[in-house]
């Protein structure tokens, strides 16, 4: 019965052997309950989406057997990739926005991982067993649910690795095939991508334990000489936080004399990159910021772009007094081949 936890993953360094590969999406995790014509869209913390996606419960109704439970990714697909942003705007208020962005941007969901069938729970079966199961379940689904691909390959997880990438997605997963399925807990692998760019740091937020560095904010030069805001990096010791308060107060400066003055203004969201950008995800959260002058660069390691800003929250690595800011562009970002969505939900 919901809610229901999903499995989750910790990060390695590399592809382990012996295990099942599937690719890892980027996109929603969600546990589906289906019983006759309830549905059941859960979180990865338990909380209901089924409201936000009007399609989907459509979808399961005529693609999933009538009593199951399934683990799997809510994704949005755009110009044959991934596009995280349009998934996000699906999370609204007013149902009649949710309807209207259920026609214009209809989601996916791809199954990965099944817990229940009939009256039989899966949670103590073994993966290999459950890839099995879920295989048969889904023998006659169609668009939009899919079954993602896996393999025991791993020379073919390895291209999954390298090619995926162009379709939106962020590495791989690994599966050992004996493993049960055990909710909220960190017993998979995930083998993501990850680049450094050299940033200007341009600003930081104070931690929420009190007035220590929480994350520093981070800036690269477009093409016409601005500087547009593309994230932030964080994961700093608690002694760390303090000392770069006293680092960084020599650069400290007012709004008025900073490239991101206008972040305050919703307005001016619309034409730049700014810190503090008003979202239904923020809510009530504070999102001022200390001011730095652009004038020192550090390095960051990064899984992957989502547009013109890192998908998620940047790694610090080391500062980098060689560098001067106006040096730190996005021409220095590997620019990723592109390979079509359609290609890795059809591959076997």
């Amino acid at each position: 019965m919901p809610p229901v936890k999903p499995m989750l993953a910790k990060s390695v360094s590399r592809i382990p052997p012996g295990m099942q590969y599937e690719a890892k999406w980027d996109g929603f995790r969600a546990i589906v309950h289906r019983d006759g014509d309830e549905v059941v869209i859960g979180s990865r913390t338990g909380k209901p989406l089924t409201r936000y996606f009007p399609e989907l419960v459509t979808a399961v109704r005529e693609n999933l057997p009538p009593r199951c439970v399934i683990d799997g990714e809510i994704v949005v697909a755009y110009d044959g990739k991934l596009d995280f942003d349009r998934l996000s705007e699906r999370i609204h208020p007013a149902d009649s926005r949710v309807r209207l962005l259920a026609e214009q941007t209809p989601a996916s969901l791809v199954a990965f991982d099944i817990l229940a069938v009939g009256d039989d729970s899966l949670l103590s079966t073994r993966q290999a067993d459950r890839r099995a199961a879920l295989e048969a379940a889904l023998s006659g689904a169609s668009a939009p649910v899919h079954l993602a691909p896996a393999t025991t390959d791993p020379a073919v997880a390895h291209e999954w690795f390298a090619r995926y990438e162009g379709a939106g997605l962020d590495g791989v997963v690994a599966k050992p095939l004996d493993l049960p399925y055990r909710p909220d807990v960190r017993v998979m692998y995930k083998i993501k991508h990850e680049r450094t760019a050299d940033c200007v740091v341009a600003g930081y937020r104070y931690h929420k334990s009190g007035p220590v560095v929480g994350s520093m904010l981070l800036g690269l030069f477009d093409s016409e000489g601005a500087l547009q805001h593309v994230g932030v990096c964080a994961a700093f010791s608690m002694k760390r936080r303090e000392e770069l308060v006293a680092e960084l107060e020599p650069l400290r400066t007012e709004f008025a004399d900073h490239p991101w003055a206008a972040w305050a203004d919703a307005a001016a969201h619309e034409t730049a990159r700014l810190p503090g950008t008003p979202s239904r995800w923020s809510g009530k959260k504070d999102q001022s910021w200390v001011a730095l002058r652009p004038e020192r660069v550090c390095e960051v390691g990064y899984d992957h772009m989502e547009g013109d800003r890192f998908r998620h929250t940047a790694q610090f690595r080391r500062w980098r007094p060689d560098r001067t800011p106006g040096s730190c562009t996005y021409a220095q970002l590997e620019e990723v081949v592109r390979y079509d969505l359609a290609e890795v939900l059809s591959a076997r």
